[in-house]
């Protein structure tokens, strides 16, 4: 990793705009020339990236620890293990050979609510669900995104600028900038 590795955490409700804001920020991050990862907690409790039946899933089914697909173009892990969101800093510290400017954390929103080593992006869906994060966060918060921001006309909320995505994305990118 990068030593000033910066990571940036997206956090709201299901449905409210966080891999649409993430999407365009790597997307456009990534065509400057910027290395990002990226880490998506999944709420769903038996949900695994692997199919059954599969050889990788016989491997984990017959108590392998750690699994590794290789295809030409991918290189997928899968470690079977307890998870738990106090394992988020040793996740990014396993991204370090990975030597990436930016690690993007979309949800865990009860830990990186918390957490005021972690800039964060807000999105919401409606002025209600808004209140809601904002009293559980603490700062730094850099942005307001998400169907909120599309549906409101407010510029900022205490200082904080609302982003209309794909519209006001330039600025987003350039809040983003200002971290590294």
């Amino acid at each position: 990793m990068n030593p000033s590795t910066q990571v940036i955490a997206a956090i709201g409700t299901s449905g409210s705009g966080k891999t649409t804001t993430l999407e365009y920020l790597i997307t456009n991050l990534t065509k400057e020339g910027y290395k990002i990862g990226a880490i998506k907690h999944i709420h769903l409790q038996n949900f695994t990236l692997d199919r059954e039946g599969t050889n990788t899933w016989r491997y984990a089914k017959a108590g392998a620890k750690i699994v590794v697909g290789l295809s030409p173009h991918e290189i997928a892990t899968i470690k079977k293990t307890e998870t738990s969101s106090t394992q988020i800093d040793q996740i990014i510290k396993s991204l370090e050979p990975e030597n990436l400017d930016i690690i993007f954390i979309e949800g865990l929103h009860d830990t990186m609510s918390k957490r005021s080593d972690i800039p964060k992006i807000i999105t919401a869906k409606d002025p209600t669900d808004l209140d809601e994060a904002l009293k559980k966060a603490v700062k730094p918060i850099l942005a307001i995104a998400g169907l909120v921001a599309l549906n409101i006309n407010k510029k900022d909320e205490d200082g904080v600028p609302y982003i209309k995505i794909p519209s006001d994305g330039p600025r987003l990118l350039k809040i983003v900038k200002e971290q590294l």
